[in-house]
């Protein structure tokens, strides 16, 4: 499948967090964002990531991304951002207006069946600090990583999981409230069952997908004699019917314990990895049958092993998403090489050098961003909402 090229040219926002001034035009390739911290660097690449998906990468309070001082009190506030995007040409103007917790999206003036449709327009990775924490963190954040691979390969993979989320909440409600022979909980359980197990097949897949290209990413960055292992990990039985059984017989322990104990929403993504015997490969140790010794990366891994994992995982989550939408995402980059060692950071430059896909990235240092010629890259600083481009000499 050819690969299509997408870019945004232009972005503005209105009563978006402290985000001021004229609309921002964006380099083809690269555009870097630079300033002190708190200015407004990040608010810039939430803005662009709103206007793609209609959703915000730090925070799930829609009301937290209008400006400061209209979020309490006043229903009249609104925020907009607006973006105009270039696939392979053809242009389109994607809008999200947010007010009072509720979002309306445009594509062009028309609105689209879902947001899932929305969503899918215009892939848009990003990659925060917050995110180094991917390989060693909580399980949530893998499980918003398979989702993320899941909804390119099957747009109806969000509105399983949704599905799914509303019924256990649902079940948990009845639960508490009418005790565990209340007569609809099966009707909730057999929901939960049905769209539970179409939850685990998207994720499943999605998962496979991924490790397999986050394995040999990290085959190239990782640490030399090492191997990257990515599976995934259900939370509970993948079968609708067991599902099913399973969630009647923990009735009891799930009103216990305020929530229930199976189920996709304990899903993880396993992430462990094998070192080869003295002068083996790992990966030939790992594709030989002999045996090798599989160790969960949490607790074993190192910091740098640990960076490069997250990295692999990220890069693995760009040409996936790429692969099944057939266009280079668009990637944004929150200061990430501030938590990187210096061989990371070498590793992350030659990575983005590589990509052929636009790139916006912030940094408290401009000149050590390393990535592209002048001709390739533009240039704003940031400072109290306010961009002003720099331009050389």
């Amino acid at each position: 499948m050819a690969v299509r090229s997408l870019h945004v040219s232009e972005l503005s926002a209105r009563g978006f967090r402290n985000l001021r001034g004229e609309p921002l035009r964006l380099g083809p390739r690269f555009t870097v964002l630079s300033g002190d911290n708190g200015q407004g660097k990040t608010n810039v690449l939430e803005a662009l990531y709103v206007a793609l998906t209609s959703k915000s990468f730090r925070t799930s309070k829609l009301s937290e991304l209008l400006a400061h001082g209209s979020r309490e009190g006043d229903d009249e506030a609104i925020a907009t951002v607006r973006a105009h995007v270039i696939e392979d040409g053809s242009p389109r103007v994607q809008t999200v207006a947010l007010r009072k917790g509720h979002r309306l999206v445009k594509i062009d003036d028309k609105r689209p069946a879902s947001l899932a449709e929305y969503a899918v327009q215009s892939p848009v990775v990003v990659f925060h600090p917050g995110e180094l924490s991917l390989s060693m963190g909580a399980s949530a954040e893998r499980r918003r990583l398979l989702d993320r691979v899941a909804l390119y390969s099957a747009p109806v993979a969000l509105d399983s999981l949704g599905r799914y989320t509303h019924a256990m909440r649902a079940r948990q409600k009845v639960l508490a409230t009418r005790g565990v022979g209340a007569s609809d909980l099966g009707d909730w359980e057999a929901l939960m069952a049905e769209h539970g197990a179409a939850t685990c097949e998207h994720r499943r897949r999605a998962a496979e997908k991924l490790g397999a290209r986050a394995s040999k990413v990290f085959g190239e960055i990782g640490s030399p004699g090492m191997a990257l292992s990515v599976t995934y990990a259900p939370g509970g039985p993948e079968e609708a019917e067991e599902l099913r059984r399973v969630l009647a017989e923990l009735r009891p322990a799930d009103l216990r314990r305020g929530s229930a104990n199976k189920g996709p929403h304990r899903d993880d993504l396993a992430l462990t990895h094998a070192s080869a015997p003295s002068g083996r490969s790992a990966f030939s140790t790992l594709a030989a049958p002999l045996p090798v010794a599989l160790h969960p990366v949490r607790g074993t891994a190192s910091q740098g092993q640990h960076r490069a994992i997250v990295l692999s995982l990220k890069a693995a989550e760009i040409a996936e998403i790429g692969a099944a939408r057939g266009v280079r995402p668009i990637l944004l980059l929150d200061d990430v090489s501030s938590e990187l060692d210096r061989e990371r950071t070498r590793a992350l430059f030659s990575f983005l050098r590589a990509q052929e896909g636009q790139v916006l990235l912030t940094t408290t240092r401009p000149e050590l961003i390393d990535i592209a010629r002048s001709d390739e890259r533009v240039d704003y600083t940031v400072c109290d909402g306010v961009l002003s481009a720099l331009v050389d000499g």
